[in-house]
């Protein structure tokens, strides 16, 4: 009986010791965060670029998915009315099938050698779609769950646009990704073959189009962006709004399917791509030794694994990054695709292992959901420090010479550090006492 009280009072000692340590590292590292002065440096400037509201300097174009990264910085930088305005563009050019363009650009401005699209209900501007992406709704969706979480305004949802409220066409558009690009085989969002999150596929020309070589395929990143818009739609739709659809179910299966045909236990990691009528890759090539970041940080986000897995998927990501001497857990995926297996985007440039802080720099919030702050706060030094060095924010980096690369001042980047960094400070400012 004594030794049982002993050794239950000593539990509780250990315990406890181990509880109090935690507390006086948490508080540490909140210390930290809140004094690093280059986090105050990059969200100063970050708000400052997004005074505008195109991808870039080498785009005309405002990308819904880049809008959808940076919408929290831009109402920072501008009235609600003007990025509501912006928002709303998207509708006023939405598809008859609920289908949402990737890209809005005054009529003056278009001069890249897209298929464009015209409604009269937006005038003077013009619009795109790149085929091979199925993450246009899905981003549009999320954008509109993050104005409403900034400010408040629920009326976006009640505005009329060719009759139509916005609540409605936010569930046309979940309804046209359910349509026309959906496997009802394995009960998940299809897209054309593209590395990771990108919109280039292998060959075949005009990479961002559809064409007779694509090769229809279902990978993470799609499925996921799917999920949290899904997601989105549910916290954010009126109580007195109904529904065509079972949208928990939904969801509920969708992550399911994910866990099924996608999640690989044995290596812990999702596949690529799981092929509908072949894959555009000889049968001699392993795919599957592919590690795709961005569309597993994606899937952390959208909820798909445990805690366990998303620590693995970090240590590999940080594997990875330390096989090339200026990367971050923002390259795209590694090993990069063959030159002779992929010629629309050499290895190492683009979307092909670039390095993009785009994506890696959604790896603190989603690692933060699990209370993984000290992972969060190592993954995004790295590129906190680079965007000091570089004085801007770059659409990617070349992971063998550490050079920026592609559009200047790209606003995707400045979007996710100052929402990584507001997200980081946060938790500092709750574990600071």
């Amino acid at each position: 009986m004594i030794r049982s009280v002993f050794y239950f009072f000593l539990l509780v000692f250990i315990v406890n010791t181990g509880a109090l340590a935690q507390v006086n590292a948490d508080r540490a590292l909140a210390k930290t965060i809140l004094t690093n002065k280059d986090f105050d440096t990059v969200q100063v400037k970050a708000v400052k670029l997004l005074s505008g509201f195109s991808a870039g300097t080498s785009y005309n174009e405002v990308w819904i998915r880049d809008f959808n990264t940076f919408i929290k910085g831009s109402l920072k930088a501008h009235p609600k009315e003007e990025v509501k305005k912006m928002l709303l563009m998207f509708f006023k050019i939405q598809g008859d099938d609920g289908n949402i363009v990737d890209g809005v650009v005054e009529t003056t401005k278009a001069n890249v050698g897209y298929d464009y699209r015209h409604s009269d209900l937006l005038p003077g501007w013009q619009a795109h779609k790149n085929t091979v992406e199925t993450d246009q709704e899905s981003s549009l969706v999320q954008a509109i769950r993050k104005y409403i979480d900034v400010t408040g305004d629920v009326s976006i949802l009640d505005e009329q646009i060719g009759g139509k409220s916005v609540i409605s066409r936010i569930e046309d558009a979940l309804n046209y990704i359910m349509k026309d690009r959906w496997s009802a085989k394995y009960g998940l969002v299809t897209g054309a073959t593209t590395i990771d999150w990108g919109d280039v596929q292998a060959d075949g020309g005009w990479g961002v189009a559809i064409n007779k070589k694509t090769k229809w395929a279902i990978d993470i990143y799609d499925n996921a962006m799917f999920a949290m818009a899904i997601r989105d739609f549910i916290a954010f739709k009126p109580k007195g709004y109904k529904t065509d659809k079972n949208w928990n179910a939904v969801a509920a299966s969708l992550k399911a399917n994910v866990r099924k045909y996608l999640w690989q236990p044995a290596t812990n990691k999702y596949i690529p791509h799981l092929y509908l009528e072949g894959s555009p890759f000889p049968k001699e090539f392993n795919e599957n030794e592919i590690l795709y970041t961005g569309g597993s940080i994606c899937a952390i986000l959208a909820g798909f694994n445990t805690k366990a897995e998303v620590i693995e998927i970090n240590r590999q990501m940080l594997a990875a990054a330390a096989k090339e001497k200026f990367a971050t857990i923002g390259m795209t995926v590694y090993p990069p695709y063959p030159k002779e297996l992929y010629p629309n985007v050499p290895p190492y440039n683009y979307q092909n292992a670039g390095d993009w802080t785009w994506f890696g720099g959604r790896m603190p919030e989603a690692l933060l959901k699990y209370n993984l702050a000290k992972e969060a706060y190592a993954d995004l030094t790295p590129m906190t420090d680079r965007t000091i060095k570089n004085n801007g924010f770059f659409e990617w980096y070349n992971v063998q010479t550490g050079a920026p690369s592609g559009s200047g001042s790209f606003r995707g980047e400045a979007g996710v550090l100052y929402d990584a960094i507001g997200q980081l400070k946060q938790w500092a400012a709750n574990h600071n006492r």
